[in-house]
């Protein structure tokens, strides 16, 4: 707020607004003192004033990730995996650190301390909720940052998009190693993702009342993008649901598939190094499931109805065709 005193001949302007330190300037005009009030208010609604260091060097870093997971975490669909990431990040030295002091050359020191153990891109998916964590904080918590220090941050990542599919045999060897698994929804779970095209975090959500089994079909009321979809059920993937619901002694407004993300992700890991099997991802099943609806002959609005794509650019990475069968009609016309 603008304060505007006459002091014998000259005007003095004093600027006070909440987490930034006052600013004050002398003119010897009326109108100058009012237009520079103006100018300086404004900058301080843009945040464009320089931010009160004291304030902010009574904050640590830590201490904001310790309310962002306490107060945000708890309404964000990828929780379990955001609360591991920063509760991780939250034991380096750089948390011990206040607002103050922080900036984007601490970031990068970090950056450059990580790419010796992770990819850029891994580091890149970790440090995206500690940016999120400062914009929240800036904007709704009224911290007086300057700026997100990880906005102009350098991290350069290769576009080493996937196009790993299951390779004959592989869908056989998980069912095998599956046998002896302590977890009788892994297997389900892995069919059901092979007939649906479901993401990971979709068939844990799903419930059964979101199942309409007369017409065939199931509901995912909100996915990824936000958007709401129907997907149609195969007779196999039906065949999942009846197993499940066997295995599984639920109400209507029960998990189809009781597991959280942790679990089901140990659980993967565990069942592929018994199967013998390398460098394959659960989200490789959703690559798998898209490029046989299109090797059924599936249009791609049929596809991006199941799949939930609303950029066909996106669906178009995710379908990858099988290298044999290509081959095969490739010979076929000759």
């Amino acid at each position: 707020m603008a304060t505007i005193r006459k002091h014998r001949d000259k005007y003095q302007v004093q600027i006070r607004r909440q987490g930034f330190p006052s600013v004050s300037r002398t003119f010897h005009k009326l109108a100058d003192a009012k237009e520079w009030a103006r100018l300086m208010e404004t900058k301080a609604d843009r945040q464009e004033l320089a931010p009160s260091r004291k304030e902010l060097a009574s904050v640590s870093l830590g201490s904001v990730i310790d309310r962002y997971i306490a107060e945000v975490l708890p309404r964000k669909k990828g929780a379990d995996i955001e609360r591991i990431i920063l509760r991780a990040f939250r034991r380096h030295r750089i948390c011990r650190k206040s607002l103050a002091e922080i900036n984007t050359t601490d970031f990068a020191e970090y950056r450059d301390e990580r790419l010796k153990t992770i990819s850029a891109k891994s580091l890149k998916r970790q440090l995206s909720p500690v940016s999120n964590m400062f914009e929240v904080a800036r904007n709704e918590w009224g911290l007086p940052l300057p700026s997100n220090p990880l906005t102009t941050l350098s991290l350069k990542v290769r576009d080493n998009k996937r196009t790993r599919r299951l390779r004959d045999g592989e869908l056989e060897a998980l069912q095998s190693a599956a046998a002896r698994t302590r977890n009788p929804l892994v297997m389900p779970c892995i069919v059901f993702a092979l007939e649906t095209a479901m993401r990971r975090g979709e068939i844990l959500a799903l419930r059964w009342q979101d199942i309409d089994l007369p017409r065939s079909a199931l509901t995912i009321h909100e996915s990824k993008n936000g958007y709401s979809r129907t997907i149609p059920l195969t007779t196999r993937a039906i065949a999942v649901l009846d197993e499940v619901r066997l295995l599984v002694d639920g109400g209507v407004r029960q998990q189809v598939f009781p597991m959280s993300p942790i679990a089901l992700r140990l659980a993967w890991d565990r069942l592929t190094t018994r199967a013998g099997i390398d460098d394959l991802n659960f989200h490789d099943l959703r690559h798998e499931a898209i490029s046989r609806f299109f090797e059924l002959g599936l249009t791609t609005p049929e596809v991006a109805s199941i799949s939930g794509h609303r950029d066909m650019r996106m669906l178009f990475r995710y379908a990858h065709a099988s290298q044999a069968r290509l081959a095969e009609k490739l010979s076929q016309t000759r």
